[in-house]
């Protein structure tokens, strides 16, 4: 039996004193002021509210009158919203959105709404917003709370239900499909079966959102605990279809004995069992995207497959994918550097020099990214198999490796191009990264080489053997 919900007076007590005070400035001036959104929610679910938002009758010009330019910053006229500051200190204040109770006209761009009109009651305001777990307010003052949708029943049951009509929700507002597949990964909860139904009728709405809103909401939902739940979601709503269609061609594409799953239901299992941030989890979804296309039979096995390179066609993929969803550039080559080596094999045989190749070759800052990535991916095969008999070993030696601060780039090097110009003569050209690239190779195999009187009693001979 789940623990009953807290009680108004406990939820006030969660809220700092410093963002309470914002709603009792607002009361002394008259106006109504009532904590309202994804705050309230979490509260409810005794989670830490990320944020707090203000509901109130008073204009956007009376509350930046109120609290002064000094903590009011103008964010969102038009659509009555109004930051307010707690503080000037970065590391105490609180961003507070205060907005005034409004209705709202046609949704004309599928994310935001043509005009906005105020309205006089709580009531009016919440009947906009999207899920009754969302409609839920509370007066931090009289210590109410105010629930006309039965929000804190739809929490009850761990259900997300949209506020009226669902199909009129996501026809306001194309993102809230998204949103809700996101946060059913995310809570652990189920999505109301009339709301999914609608989300299918509405994906021509869905397609006026900007792919940078649709990407925040997908990186949102590969950091929940379990982002597969969100996933199947949307492929069964045809989310998954107008997001990354690459990943329907694993559906039904069956493997081979060493994988239990068909190709997308063990990238599912994959992204679950990897630990690590919402990037990470990105490496992982798309870490098999290019076996769909490199599907062979395998010869002398009937019904079981290989899929030799496919991990170079991921590589491709998740770089258009990666460019289609305006990532930074720093994310996509940590995703595409996953993708791309996710496939080595260690032995024991591996020399020390072997060994550093490899962490030269994926980079020591992916290293720890692609670990990650391995552990999931054997797991997400569906044997019970431990990760740490294919891992361990190996990262033993990569530490060995760090911890001896290995030369592993030209750079490390003990002499530079110039004392290479000097030794042989030569100007500045190709050759001479050439010729370090050849030494830096000598020193991989053995580090004792990276000495300066060493590395320049070797020129001759690389020179010769360039020759």
């Amino acid at each position: 039996m789940s623990a009953a919900p807290p009680a108004p007076d406990a939820l006030v007590a969660r809220i700092p004193d410093e963002v309470r005070a914002l709603a009792r400035k607002l009361r002394d001036r008259g106006h109504q002021a009532h904590f309202v959104g994804g705050g309230v929610r979490d509260m409810l679910l005794g989670r830490p509210p990320a944020d707090f938002d203000l509901a109130t009758d008073a204009t956007p010009e009376k509350v930046l009158e109120i609290f002064g330019n000094a903590f009011a910053i103008p964010t969102g006229l038009k659509h009555g919203t109004v930051t307010v500051l707690t503080s000037h200190d970065p590391a105490t204040r609180w961003p507070v959105e205060v907005t005034t109770f409004r209705g709202e006209g046609a949704y004309l761009d599928g994310r935001r709404p043509s005009s906005v009109t105020y309205v006089s009651t709580l009531e009016e305001d919440l009947s906009r917003r999207d899920f009754t777990m969302n409609a839920i307010a509370l007066d931090p003052l009289a210590g109410t709370l105010t629930d006309p949708f039965d929000g804190r029943g739809a929490l009850a049951v761990k259900l997300i239900r949209a506020v009226g009509d669902p199909l009129a929700r996501f026809r306001e507002d194309g993102l809230r499909p998204m949103r809700a597949v996101r946060l059913a990964a995310q809570l652990g909860f189920d999505v109301e079966e009339e709301t999914l139904a609608a989300i299918e009728p509405t994906l021509d709405v869905f397609r006026k959102v900007s792919v940078e809103r649709v990407r925040d909401e997908m990186l949102k939902m590969l950091g929940a605990a379990r982002p597969s739940v969100g996933l199947e979601l949307m492929r069964r709503t045809g989310l998954l279809g107008e997001v990354l269609p690459e990943l329907l061609e694993g559906v039904g594409c069956t493997q081979n004995r060493f994988h239990k799953h068909d190709v997308y239901g063990h990238t599912l299992a994959v992204v679950d069992a990897t630990p690590g941030d919402a990037v990470v989890r990105l490496g992982a979804l798309l870490h098999d995207v290019g076996k769909p296309r490199a599907r062979q039979p395998r010869e002398g096995a009937p019904g079981e497959y290989s899929f030799f390179k496919h991990e170079y066609v991921g590589k491709d993929m998740a770089d258009a994918i990666c460019r289609r969803w305006k990532l930074s550039t720093a994310d996509r080559e940590r995703v595409i550097s996953m993708v791309e080596h996710h496939m080595f094999y260690y032995t024991p045989d591996w020399t020390d020099g072997t060994v550093r190749r490899f962490v030269r070759r994926v980079g020591p800052g992916t290293l720890d990214a692609l670990f990650a990535l391995r552990e999931g991916d054997v797991l997400g095969r569906g044997f019970g198999e431990d990760p740490e008999r294919e891992l361990g070993e190996l990262r033993r030696r990569i530490g060995d490796v760090a911890a001896a601060d290995a030369a592993l780039h030209v750079t490390d090097l003990a002499i530079r191009g110039d004392d290479v110009m000097g030794v042989l003569g030569i100007p500045p050209s190709r050759e001479i990264r050439e010729i370090l690239e050849r030494l830096l190779e000598l020193v991989l195999d053995d580090q004792s080489l990276n000495d300066r009187e060493k590395l320049l009693a070797l020129l001759p001979t690389i020179r010769k053997e360039k020759d």
